[in-house]
């Protein structure tokens, strides 16, 4: 019955997706949030903290400590916001930059691969069927309150 649930299938897939990010990000001695991180942030103009949580669907106390992690790395960097002086913007370092560009092509080749494996229509039914679940989701229309 598992095999046949459209939650245990997205589960599934996302974890072995997440260990082999996580193995791959080992290599060079990071994580898959790190170099999530590292692609949600805006490489000129930095990106102010309180969007990046939303951005990557974290919880901002996870986000905390990836963000701590990284500046002891010396990825990223902290500067005010000089639109808003409360506010802080998060900067890559040059080694931000060049892990950033190392977690885009480890994405990009992913991508390569799964679309050298399946059909154009494949991916296409794939995504409206994701985006659907989202929606429902989005909606409140599965576990609604009427």
């Amino acid at each position: 019955m598992r095999e046949k649930t459209i939650d245990y299938v997205l589960r599934a897939t996302w974890q072995a997706v997440s260990r082999m990010y996580n193995e791959e990000a080992t290599k060079y001695g990071a994580s898959m949030a790190l170099g999530f991180a590292l692609l949600s942030i805006d490489k000129e103009d930095g990106t102010p903290s309180t969007y990046l949580a939303p951005r990557m669907g974290m919880e901002a106390t996870s986000l905390t400590r990836t963000l701590k992690t990284m500046e002891e790395k010396g990825l990223i960097e902290r500067r005010k916001n000089p639109d808003d002086g409360r506010g802080v913007l998060i900067h890559l370092t040059k080694l931000g930059k060049e892990k950033r560009e190392l977690s885009k092509s480890t994405v990009l080749k992913f991508n390569e691969t799964i679309r050298q494996h399946v059909t154009e229509e494949q991916l296409r039914h794939f995504m409206d069927v994701a985006n659907i679940i989202n929606e429902l989701i989005a909606e409140k229309q599965i576990f609604n309150e009427e």
